[in-house]
């Protein structure tokens, strides 16, 4: 819990000094510039990926297959598309790496191990 309170103030803090530091070196406009073409480009991007995901998932369910890495991707494609519309080039740089499937390679088994530790723990249960 003591990890999410600082999260909450340190990410933000770091965001802010990225962008006053990025809008004296840049300037104003190419400053805005860059976030608004990340933003765009960003959603338009997880809208593409979630889609493809959503059709993963649904093929999968229809041959009774278990959705398990389509659903954990739709999961981090779901998150890199909130991170890529909030400002900042911290969020966008995460945002980014939750779309692409290499990094999503990479992340897939912590959160599986987090998922394992939560259904051993009695948090999670399957029904």
């Amino acid at each position: 819990m003591k990890w999410l309170i600082i999260l909450f103030i340190a990410i933000p803090a770091a965001e802010l000094f990225l962008l006053i530091y990025s809008g004296q070196e840049l300037g104003l406009m190419p400053t805005i510039s860059i976030i608004l073409l990340t933003g765009v480009g960003g959603a338009y991007f997880a809208k593409k990926q979630g889609l493809k995901a959503l059709h993963d998932l649904k093929s999968r369910m229809a041959t009774m297959e278990t959705p398990g890495n389509a659903l954990i991707d739709s999961v981090c494609i779901f998150f890199g598309g909130l991170l890529l519309i909030m400002p900042g080039f911290i969020t966008d740089f995460v945002g980014f790496l939750l779309l692409f499937q290499g990094p999503r390679n990479l992340i897939r088994p912590v959160i599986l191990k987090w998922i394992y530790k939560k259904m051993k723990n009695g948090q999670i249960t399957i029904l």
